[in-house]
């Protein structure tokens, strides 16, 4: 099958790679030109604008966007869409907001192209082990690059699901990031309590490692704990700075909207928000509230 991939970062070039190894003819665009020729010696077909890659697709044309979700999005089909054709259809498999995705497939709908949402999961490991993709779009949309979504799943019919109409694919994988912010945080804690009681000079990564077989909390990302546990115990060298994509808020957000409560991911999102403040002014004020009212010590900075 021929696709055309706008995007060569990390996730898309992983996909490119699965999907050569998989037989497809994969034409690709990146902004940087030494990443398109870097790609093409590797057996991606080479184009260096959009035009260009709309051009070395046959009709009718499938384009696959791995860019980052908001305004590079809007911009990309902005570029693309005086290039393309009624009865060709693109695909965001990126991590957009799934209400941009219902604008810009409704924009895209207007000149007769077709629109596919993939929330796609699985990062830099969907290379070996396959991704999971959730899938929006009308049937017949979907069909159409069913074999590519076989080939990036982990098996033909299993990792990947059309879960309904467009826009359903983006707010599938919002709800899953939100999830995973939970799950990670929960680990993040309770190893947190074990590395505290000193007294028992605990093994952090041998008890990841009891955990991983026959317990209810084994997972994937267990498993990636104790790797990390195993290779650096002390963190050293970490910063305790962690970043939010977005899909935590938005899923915070619908759950609001829907009368829902996540008080889980809503904490686990205020604790990568609270990991960045360098000099957290609502901490100190506590600590002058506490010697205001209380006359409790307040402990001075240290000097630089």
């Amino acid at each position: 099958m021929e696709i055309g991939m706008v995007g060569l970062g990390k996730m898309g070039g992983y996909m490119v790679e699965r999907l050569l190894k998989g037989g497809h003819r994969v034409v690709g665009f990146a902004r940087t030109a030494a990443t398109v020729d870097e790609w093409a010696t590797k057996g991606m077909v080479p184009s260096h604008s959009l035009e260009e890659l709309c051009q070395k697709l046959g009709a009718p044309r499938i384009v696959w966007l791995m860019v980052p979700a908001g305004a590079a999005v809007d911009g990309v089909i902005g570029e693309l869409l005086p290039q393309l054709h009624p009865g060709d259809l693109i695909v965001d498999g990126g991590n957009s907001y799934y209400r941009d995705t219902l604008r810009r497939a409704a924009t895209v709908a207007r000149s007769g192209i077709d629109y596919v949402d993939v929330g796609t999961s699985g990062g830099i490991w969907g290379l070996t082990e396959g991704y999971s993709m959730m899938v929006g779009g009308s049937a017949p949309a979907v069909e159409r690059i069913r074999p590519v979504l076989e080939t990036l799943a982990p098996g033909k019919d299993k990792g990947w699901g059309r879960v309904g109409a467009v826009g359903s694919g983006h707010f599938v994988k919002m709800v899953h990031n939100g999830i995973e912010y939970g799950l990670m945080e929960a680990y993040a804690e309770g190893f947190q309590v074990l590395e505290a009681k000193k007294e028992f000079a605990l093994d952090l990564a041998q008890v990841a490692r009891i955990w991983q077989s026959g317990s209810v909390v084994r997972s994937w990302l267990l498993d990636l704990t104790e790797e990390i546990l195993r290779e650096n115990p002390e963190l050293k060298g970490v910063a305790p700075f962690v970043v939010d994509s977005g899909e935590g808020r938005w899923t915070v957000t619908e759950g609001l909207d829907l009368n829902v409560p996540t008080p889980v991911i809503a904490l686990a999102l205020e604790a990568r928000i609270r990991s960045r403040e360098a000099d957290p002014f609502s901490d100190k004020l506590l600590a002058m509230m506490r010697n205001k009212f209380g006359g409790h010590d307040v402990r001075k900075e240290s000097s630089p």
